[in-house]
């Protein structure tokens, strides 16, 4: 339930913004700490200061339903007479005393275009996988004597987050979930806290803590590069020019809230010889679901096979496909050794650098950096981004089951 009384007299020490002479403040909390409501009161409290405001969330979803709409969002903690006008359809906030925030989405970075103003709030900006997003962001916010941006977020131990914590022109707030209990449902920490304490998850979604690469994992975060296939002129502009496209499907073997998920990751290699992650459609689905979203995503990306591992499903999945009416070239793969010993080869792609992806990948990226032999989850977005690269850039060696990579 959200505290009504004036934020002056309820907010932590901590929530209130720093004294300086900042640009950023970057507030890197757990889960529960209270960083919407801290943004939301920033704004709300400065909009006599600055007239012209970009509010930034990580998708539209999470824009309307927590920044905005949301149980400590703007519209739920603004005070009768300094409440803003909110017209969806024109994706803006406007204030009584004229006060304009513009609204965009990460997911969208070509919205960012253009776009000026004096002050912005951005939120989760760690799980942004559109980096570009963020770059025009910075270029907009020009205008006024004393331009300042509040970050809130949970922390990942991305480049940007990093690059963010060195800027000179950034005071960082940090805070665990703990700092909040008071504020927070018993049944929240009996629950769910107890459930990831102690654990690395729970480290940074409870204790905000930016974790380094794991031990014993074969990615680093330093193997991440980030850039598009190379191009070729084609009647009427340019399109990437790739080798072979392909699409990966590690299908889960049951389906329901505490299922694994199922993998669907597109790769393509370049004519640069490259490889690189073109997109990741993973989640939790049916079969039927699956099915129709690795046949979409094989379509729009014009793939020349779907790539499936069928330990568990066997012909399972392949009646799947062609029942939701995949009619292309279907390749199947059995896995016959442990997943590191499949893995390690693509990793060693990584680490020569020979593998791009074209955006920010933040869920498949946090399971390739923690996966390690003892890991007991089962990494499904890792499984078909490697089955992608194996067929894509790896041979068969005379040794039976065995791969060498392709020079």
């Amino acid at each position: 339930m959200l505290n009504q009384r004036p934020w002056l007299a309820i907010a932590r020490p901590e929530q209130l913004p720093p004294d300086g002479d900042w640009l950023t403040w970057l507030i890197l909390a757990g889960r529960g700490w209270g960083k919407t409501r801290t943004g939301a009161e920033w704004v709300q409290a400065n909009v006599s200061r600055y007239g012209r405001w970009i509010l930034a969330g990580r998708t539209s979803g999470d824009l309307r339903d927590i920044m905005i709409e949301g149980e400590s969002g703007i519209l739920r903690i603004a005070k009768d007479g300094n409440r803003p006008a909110y017209e969806p359809s024109k994706r803006r906030l406007t204030w009584p005393n004229g006060a304009v925030a513009v609204l965009r989405s990460a997911d969208e970075p070509e919205g960012f275009r253009g776009l000026q103003g004096e002050a912005a709030w951005v939120d989760e900006l760690a799980a942004w996988e559109h980096p570009e997003a963020w770059e025009q962001l910075q270029l907009g916010i020009r205008l006024g004597e004393f331009p300042r941006q509040v970050v809130t977020t949970t922390p990942r131990p991305t480049l940007l987050i990093r690059d963010l914590l060195k800027d000179t022109g950034t005071i960082a707030t940090s805070g665990s979930t703990y700092d909040n209990r008071d504020n927070l449902a018993p049944k929240f920490f009996r629950d769910i806290v107890s459930r990831y304490e102690g654990t690395r998850l729970g480290r940074q979604e409870l204790h905000a803590e930016i974790l380094d690469d794991l031990p014993g994992a074969l990615w680093t975060r330093s193997m991440f590069a980030y850039g598009d296939a190379p191009l070729r002129r084609v009647a009427g502009g340019i399109q990437p020019e790739y080798r072979r496209i392909v699409v990966a499907l590690d299908p889960a073997v049951t389906y329901g809230p505490e299922s694994d998920e199922t993998g669907i990751i597109a790769a393509g290699v370049g004519i640069d010889a490259r490889g690189y992650v073109l997109d990741d459609q993973s989640g939790r689905f049916s079969p039927n679901d699956w099915a129709k979203r690795a046949i979409a995503l094989h379509d729009d990306l014009k793939a020349d096979a779907i790539v499936a591992e069928t330990n568990n499903g066997g012909d399972m999945v392949e009646q799947m496909l062609r029942s939701a009416g995949f009619e292309g070239h279907y390749i199947k793969v059995t896995a016959s050794r442990g997943k590191r010993v499949r893995a390690e080869p693509i990793a060693g792609l990584y680490e020569q650098g020979r593998i791009s992806h074209v955006r920010m990948f933040t869920e498949l990226e946090d399971q390739l950096c923690t996966f390690t032999p003892e890991s007991v989850v089962s990494p499904d977005r890792l499984d078909a981004l490697v089955w992608a690269f194996t067929e894509l850039m790896l041979e068969p060696s005379y040794s039976g089951d065995q791969f060498s990579m392709i020079a």
